[in-house]
């Protein structure tokens, strides 16, 4: 019995030992988060002291390039070469508030407000944007091999329309989802733009109005070329995927391109350097875009053709096709001319 209450105070006494312990740490870790609180409130005023100061210098460098804009037309060629150099001067310090609203809160575009409403998606450590663009890249790359392994099914093994409607209805997923990523990274510093940016969104759409085509004579006339197209689109993209990170991180290594740089279904200027290669396949991609948009005009044409999604299909294609195939050519046109360029430079220093 004695041997029981022994054993009983000996087990109290442990626990008001870690009860102790527990209370402590506790202690500690109110003032800890006291703190925290006090640090967060410090940075959320900092934050907007920047983002006024950023605005405030934005309307003055508009002001003052507005000035030299008037300036310019009436100086002289001492003149002209002093506002030249503070124009410059101006165009690097708006890159500079680029860099620096990466790290600050900003409100979302119109698409991330109708998507997600009023949330802050900034990203404020290097870590984190990284971390994201890379689950996005890893995102694309396990999604095209998914999509290219429907759609061989689709078109060799499985000719149902409810695995055609998956497939479609997969394709409209992940369109709407890079839409979304991309517009997060965009607000984190990524230099999306141009032509790039509405692409997904006109294949979001174009995939949609696919998703919606009802089953018929003319759906089967084309449904064939539209799987072969999309098993081609994938391989293209897997093959831009592993040359095109290969050679961001080369760029990256090397200082010339910023660290949220992502890969695209395109030719960008920085993809020269050993990927020229990649051109023709893009192009002969461009042309059976325009190919799929002239066979839907004329299955459109027919008389037994009563689907309104034909036409706005055709419509689709040829739209994607004048913007990858203009700004490819673009692209590929500055590239040449920068090279001429450079190579006359070169002639006359020697």
């Amino acid at each position: 019995m004695a041997q029981r209450v022994d054993a009983a105070t000996m087990s109290l006494e442990r626990c008001q030992s870690e009860w102790s312990e527990i209370d402590r740490e506790y202690q500690q870790l109110q003032e800890t988060h006291k703190v925290y609180r006090q640090k967060l409130d410090e940075l959320t005023n900092l934050q907007a002291l920047c983002s006024t100061a950023i605005c405030k210098q934005r309307k003055g460098l508009k002001e003052l390039r507005h000035t030299l804009h008037k300036c310019a037309k009436t100086c002289d060629e001492t003149d002209s070469a002093v506002i030249n150099d503070l124009q410059a001067q101006i165009k690097e310090k708006q890159n500079v508030f680029f860099d620096m609203e990466a790290y600050l809160p900003k409100k979302n575009g119109l698409y991330l407000n109708l998507v997600l409403g009023n949330v802050n998606v900034t990203l404020l450590s290097n870590q984190a944007k990284f971390a994201y663009k890379d689950e996005y890249e890893k995102f694309k790359l396990y999604m095209t091999i998914i999509l290219m392994l429907g759609a061989i099914t689709c078109l060799f093994l499985l000719n149902y329309r409810v695995t055609d409607e998956i497939f479609n209805f997969l394709l409209v997923w992940y369109y709407c989802t890079l839409t979304i990523r991309e517009s997060i990274l965009m607000s984190n510093g990524s230099r999306i733009k141009g032509w790039w940016v509405s692409h997904h969104y006109v294949s979001t759409f174009l995939s949609g109005v696919m998703l919606t085509w009802p089953e018929g004579p003319i759906y089967q006339l084309f449904r064939s070329q539209f799987l072969a197209f999309s098993i081609y689109q994938s391989f293209v993209q897997f093959l831009q995927y592993y040359y095109q990170s290969g050679c961001l991180y080369r760029l990256r290594a090397l200082g010339e391109r910023n660290q949220l740089d992502l890969t695209v279904e395109g030719f960008q200027s920085w993809m020269w350097r050993g990927l020229t290669f990649l051109l023709p396949f893009l192009f002969f991609g461009h042309f059976w875009q325009l190919y799929n948009s002239v066979t839907l005009f004329r299955l459109a044409a027919r008389d037994d053709c009563k689907e309104w999604q034909v036409f706005m299909l055709a419509l689709t294609f040829l739209v994607l096709f004048l913007g990858n195939f203009l700004t490819t050519l673009k692209v590929v046109h500055q590239k040449v001319q920068k090279n001429q360029t450079n190579e006359e430079e070169e002639h006359k220093s020697e």
